[in-house]
């Protein structure tokens, strides 16, 4: 028995503005959309370049405020070929909430508060 990894998935406040931040900070782009025949839902899934990676947003029409994350250990990494480029752009962005220079990696937030970790490719 083999399982591949397929997607993880993020539940968004506001679907339109989740999508714009992660095509912004880590290029990610849409790669589907389905919408609940109800309006109830509607998920959208986002790949890197490669495609291998996805991450499902997931947007409810009845959810009323911001989800509770805790106390955010759970997060998405992404390593990166160019860290120096990709923090420069992060900072610009406002996007980094957590610098840990002596590992060699920072964490940054998005819409809802979600915390991602970037890495060099090679550390």
């Amino acid at each position: 028995m083999r399982f591949v990894f397929d997607h993880a998935n993020l539940n968004v406040t506001d679907l339109d503005n989740s999508i714009a931040f992660y095509r912004e900070a880590l290029g990610l782009e849409t790669a589907r959309v389905h919408e609940a025949a109800d309006g109830s839902f509607k998920l959208a899934f986002l790949a890197d370049a490669g495609g291998a990676t996805r991450v499902e947003l997931t947007w409810l029409r009845d959810k009323e405020g911001r989800y509770e994350l805790g106390d955010n250990e759970s997060h998405l990494c992404f390593v990166v070929d160019d860290f120096d480029a990709a923090r420069s752009h992060h900072q610009q962005m406002g996007a980094i909430c957590f610098d840990n220079a002596a590992m060699g990696l920072y964490f940054i937030e998005d819409p809802d508060g979600y915390w991602i970790e970037i890495v060099p490719r090679h550390r």
